[in-house]
């Protein structure tokens, strides 16, 4: 069992690793595409954001006017007590501030709550004004890193152009290759006409050829020694015989 648990596990990490190598593929041939996704996926986020800060102000915006509503029966019936004691009616002061208490309270049960949907939505505003800037960074961001990409997408094409390496059809790779056929087949040739003269002894081909020749010298040699002894010069093609002839 535990052979084949580390069986499954080595195949499960050569599946996660195909798996990963081949998102990268994806990733990499739609880079520029992923990566203004990217930014949409961040302005998604701020949408949301915006939606919740939006929800928490108008929160604290009715909560802030039902509290301010309260504080400003609790002057209205303190103004009119004044009003009624101004009057000499105590008994109908004493019902305005009655009122008044009951506004007073009010105002102190929804303090806590006032107070901490503000903040909630000064909080929540600083966090959408932090985020917007994010984004924008990340959008000069994205347009940085596209132009990178594609520069050193550029440059390692060219590069690989230069080295003669990269993709199977590359040209100067090809041209390399002819040349190193061509080299071969002269390396062959040069290889094969080796074996064909081997065993010729070109210094002696030569001697026999001189012995077969006609040699310049050797009739300027006898034209002197006809000349020392005087006889006559006989034309060539001419025998003794004929000479002979020609004297009878």
């Amino acid at each position: 069992m535990a052979f084949l648990s580390d069986i499954f596990n080595r195949a499960g990490r050569v599946a996660r690793g195909q798996a990963n190598q081949g998102m990268t593929a994806v990733e990499s041939a739609t880079f520029e595409a992923t990566v203004r996704q990217t930014v949409l996926d961040m302005r998604t986020e701020l949408n949301k954001a915006v939606q919740a800060s939006a929800m928490a102000m108008s929160n604290h915006n009715r909560l802030e006017a039902e509290y301010q509503k309260y504080v400003r029966l609790s002057q209205e019936w303190k103004d009119r007590a004044g009003q009624a004691l101004d009057a000499g009616n105590e008994d109908l002061a004493k019902k305005a501030l009655a009122k008044k208490a009951e506004a007073d309270q009010q105002v102190n049960s929804m303090q806590s709550a006032v107070d901490s949907a503000r903040q909630a939505s000064e909080t929540l505003k600083q966090q959408v004004i932090q985020l917007k800037q994010k984004i924008d960074e990340g959008e000069r961001t994205a347009t940085t890193l596209v132009a990178r990409k594609n520069a050193a997408q550029a440059q390692r094409k060219v590069s690989e152009a230069l080295a003669g390496v990269g993709n199977a059809d590359n040209a100067f790779a090809a041209l390399g290759t002819f040349e190193e056929s061509v080299q071969r087949e002269e390396a062959t040739a040069k290889a094969f006409n080796t074996l064909a003269s081997a065993g010729k002894d070109d210094g002696l081909e030569a001697e026999f050829a001189k012995l077969g020749g006609h040699s310049v010298d050797a009739d300027l040699e006898a034209l002197k020694n006809e000349r020392r002894l005087g006889k006559p010069t006989v034309p060539i093609g001419l025998n003794a015989g004929s000479s002979d002839k020609a004297g009878a």
